[in-house]
C-alpha cells in the first residue's frame, strides 16, 4: 500500500478524495467507487500500488495510437479496479472486481522493475492501459517519472475522468494520451457508465491545452451512442479542440452485461467516418474490422496513402521526415519519419 495524492482529511477522520471527479467523500474502513482507495484512520492508501494484474508487449496501435510513434512496442501494465462501472466492459474481471471486493490474481512489481522490463522487451514506450489508469495514478507517475529519465515515453489510456489536480500531476511525465469518448450525452455516461459527460470534455480541453498528444476513442454500440446527429456534435467538438485530433470509431461486441445489442454493422463505423471527415477532422479511423481502409491514413493535402495498417501491421508508404513525398503536407503526430 501507498499513501493516496490528491485527497483532503476530513472530520471524523472522513476523506475527501479529488483524484477524479466523483469526489468520493470516503467513511474510516470504506473505500471510494473505484475499490481500490481505503480510508484507514483518517488516512488514504492506494491498495493498488504495485500490484499488477496484466502487463504485455503491445503495439502502439492496439492502445490506439495512429500518430505517436507509428510502428513501436509499447509495454501495457494495469493494476485492478476502475472508478466507471461501465456495462459493456471489455476487461470486467479486472477492472471491477475490487469494488466486489472480489480477489484478482496480482504480482508486484516496483516501479523501477517495471521500466527495467521496459528497457530489456526494447519497448519505446509503457502503456499505463487495460484498466483504468488514473485509480492507480501514484504507480504510474512514479513509473513514468522514472521512465523518462532513461528515455521511454508514456502513454495514458483513460476514460478522461480524473480531476484537473491529479492530471497536472501527471502531465509532465506522459507524452500521450487516447482517451475514451463513450458518447456525447449525459444519460449515456450516467446509465451505461455511472460516470458524468461534462468531466471528461473538460480533461480532453486541458490536454489538448497542455500540449500532450491526445486520440480520441468512440466504442459505437447500436442504439446507444450511434445517433449520427449525436455523432456530429461529438465530432464537432473534436474539431473544436483541434482537427488534427484523431477519432477512433470502434466497433462494438457482446460483453459483460450488455449482451442484448448486436456487433455494431461496418456501415456504421463508415458513416460516423464520414461525420467526422465532414466536420472537419483530418483523419478518422474505423476500428475493429481489420482490413477496412479505415485503418489507413492519407495525406490530408492530396489523399495519397501515408500509412497502411491491416490490424496492428504498419507500412510506412510516403513518408519522409513526416511530410508527404507527393506534396510535402505535414502528417501531424509525434515520431512520425
Amino acid at each position: 500500500m501507498k499513501e493516496a495524492m490528491c485527497y483532503h482529511r476530513n472530520d471524523e477522520d472522513r476523506t475527501d478524495c479529488f483524484l477524479c471527479a466523483h469526489h468520493c467523500r470516503i467513511k474510516p474502513g470504506e473505500r471510494g467507487k473505484c475499490g481500490v482507495r481505503e480510508n484507514r484512520d483518517g488516512v488514504l492508501f492506494s491498495l493498488a500500488y504495485e500490484r499488477i494484474v496484466a502487463q504485455n508487449v503491445d503495439p502502439i496501435e492496439k492502445k490506439p495510437l495512429f500518430h505517436f510513434h507509428p510502428g513501436t512496442r509499447s509495454l501495457s501494465i494495469a493494476t485492478a479496479g476502475c472508478n466507471f462501472s461501465c456495462v459493456f466492459c471489455q476487461n470486467a474481471d479486472i477492472a471491477l472486481a475490487p469494488r466486489e471486493h472480489i480477489p484478482v490474481p496480482n504480482w508486484r512489481v516496483p516501479a523501477r522493475e517495471m521500466v527495467e522490463s521496459a528497457l530489456d522487451s526494447q519497448c519505446a514506450s509503457i502503456s499505463y492501459t487495460y484498466t483504468e489508469p488514473t485509480i492507480f495514478m501514484e504507480y504510474a507517475v512514479e513509473t513514468a517519472e522514472l521512465a523518462h529519465a532513461v528515455g521511454i515515453l508514456n502513454v495514458f489510456v483513460t476514460n478522461g475522468f480524473m480531476t484537473r489536480e491529479a492530471l497536472d500531476a501527471a502531465a509532465p511525465f506522459f507524452d500521450a494520451a487516447n482517451v475514451d469518448l463513450k458518447a456525447f450525452n449525459d444519460r449515456f455516461y450516467v446509465e451505461q457508465c455511472g460516470a458524468r459527460l461534462k468531466p471528461v470534455l473538460n480533461t480532453l480541453e486541458t490536454m489538448k491545452r497542455l500540449g500532450l498528444w491526445t486520440e480520441v476513442t468512440t466504442l459505437l454500440i447500436p442504439g446507444l451512442n450511434d445517433d449520427p446527429g449525436e455523432l456530429r456534435e461529438l465530432a464537432q467538438f473534436l474539431t473544436s479542440l483541434g482537427p488534427e485530433t484523431p477519432w477512433h470509431v470502434t466497433r462494438f461486441y457482446p460483453r459483460y452485461r450488455l449482451t442484448d445489442r448486436p456487433p455494431t454493422p461496418v456501415q456504421t463505423l463508415r458513416m460516423a467516418r464520414e461525420i467526422g471527415l465532414e466536420a472537419g477532422l483530418h483523419h478518422v479511423y474505423t476500428g475493429n474490422v481489420p482490413g477496412d481502409d479505415g485503418e489507413n491514413t492519407c495525406c490530408r493535402g492530396c489523399g495519397k496513402l501515408l500509412i497502411e495498417r491491416y490490424g496492428y501491421t504498419v507500412r510506412l508508404c510516403a513518408l519522409k521526415s513526416g511530410l508527404c513525398d507527393q506534396c510535402g503536407t505535414p502528417l501531424a503526430g509525434v515520431g512520425i519519419q
